[in-house]
């Protein structure tokens, strides 16, 4: 897909973790969106208890956390959708929504993350797992933040909140 950034981020269907399949333009359109690619096996992967505390501290403002499991960083997410489900709720108790496993990278991208990686500042492939993208109301893509950015950052949070205030 050819980077157009005003193109909306949101302008794909994907499949649920539960196998259902969503528009992301038609569920989330209008909110304020965190994308961020997932893994169970990962050092990053606690992030998935600050990740659910973000959702829930401003869900009823209009940010919706979205995690995308991939395996492509050390096979860190080997899982079934049915494994990653169960690990997200007993071990972080995970609300938020979840898509399927995903490739991020290379020819066999999703075209959600061709799109993601193409109109990100910095653009370019995923490094590791829990890289987060933040799609503002408008479906653009805002900022792109690294695995090492913790989820209660503050430059992510108020860049968040200044979302959420447009």
């Amino acid at each position: 897909m050819p980077a157009d950034a005003a193109a909306p981020a949101l302008d794909f269907e994907m499949t649920t973790l539960d196998g259902k399949s969503v528009d992301l333009e038609k569920e989330y359109g209008g909110k304020v969106v965190l994308m961020v690619n997932v893994a169970s096996q990962c050092g990053f992967t606690r992030q998935y208890a600050g990740l659910q505390e973000l959702y829930e501290e401003y869900k009823d403002d209009g940010l919706v956390v979205i995690g995308v499991p991939c395996n492509q960083f050390g096979g860190q997410e080997p899982g079934s959708a049915e494994q990653i489900a169960q690990f997200c709720d007993s071990k972080f108790g995970v609300t938020f929504p979840m898509l399927s496993k995903v490739d991020v990278n290379g020819s066999d991208a999703a075209p959600l993350y061709q799109y993601l990686t193409a109109n990100a500042d910095p653009s370019g492939q995923i490094r590791w797992n829990f890289e987060k993208f933040l799609i503002g109301k408008d479906g653009k893509v805002v900022a792109r933040y690294g695995s090492s950015t913790e989820p209660d950052d503050a430059a992510l949070v108020k860049q968040i909140e200044t979302e959420l205030a447009k």
